[in-house]
């Protein structure tokens, strides 16, 4: 089985990214390019790609949440005991995309990824939907083998019962936060012809900034 995707095309002709209209930090242009997606109604805008690679050597890419972007980088949450986990605990590099096809835009963001406050994980794992607390319990290790779906609904039941609305599930030691501090990021704009527009920071200081166009 085969399909030839070759005659499909696409022409980008929604947006332009002039260099000297620029933020001098680009977090706050991704700030700005993520509110724009949330106003044009995007799914899930602050979704991402996470690249890493463990000591296999192999890549290994997944999407998560963004849940905050502090002056320094990123933050998302897993469960440190997965693949991911894994990989992160032996390469610390990593690598985010965002991608917005409603407006034509996808940022890449490059840094070194490491754990955050155990008492940050804490907060913001209490606010999460109570079912999604006793999810994050089941997935142990996540990626690990199930013999099926109804052990998993099982053991669901079985934390419903333990720990049912209104009290309060322990954030289990194996579930936390990450940090992507960020060390050079990619604004791509989509331009028509295929003349798209490239610019890349890359962090020369805490506070300084060094920016340059790449060719499409």
């Amino acid at each position: 089985m085969s399909k030839d995707f070759t005659d499909q095309r696409l022409s980008y002709e929604k947006g332009v990214l002039e260099a000297d209209q620029l933020p001098s930090n680009p977090l706050e242009l991704l700030q700005q390019w993520l509110d724009e997606a949330t106003e044009q109604g995007a799914p899930e805008p602050y979704a991402m790609s996470l690249a890493t690679c463990g000591n296999d050597n192999q890549p290994s890419v997944r999407i998560v949440l963004l849940r905050e972007i502090t002056d320094q980088g990123l933050i998302f949450y897993t469960n440190y005991d997965s693949d991911k986990g894994q990989d992160l605990a032996a390469n610390p590099h990593a690598e985010v995309l965002f991608f917005w096809h409603e407006m034509q835009r996808q940022v890449r963001v490059r840094g070194l990824v490491s754990k955050i406050a155990e008492a940050k994980s804490q907060d913001y794992f209490h606010k999460r939907p109570h079912d999604s607390q006793l999810a994050a319990c089941v997935s142990t290790p996540q990626s690990g083998e199930v013999a099926s779906r109804e052990v998993m609904e099982a053991t669901f039941s079985e934390l419903k019962q333990q720990y049912p609305h209104g009290s309060e599930v322990p954030k289990p030691e194996f579930w936390g936060g990450y940090e992507l501090s960020v060390v050079e990021v990619e604004f791509w704009q989509g331009r028509a012809n295929r003349m798209h527009d490239r610019i890349v920071f890359t962090q020369q200081s805490a506070t300084r900034w060094s920016t340059k166009r790449l060719l499409p």
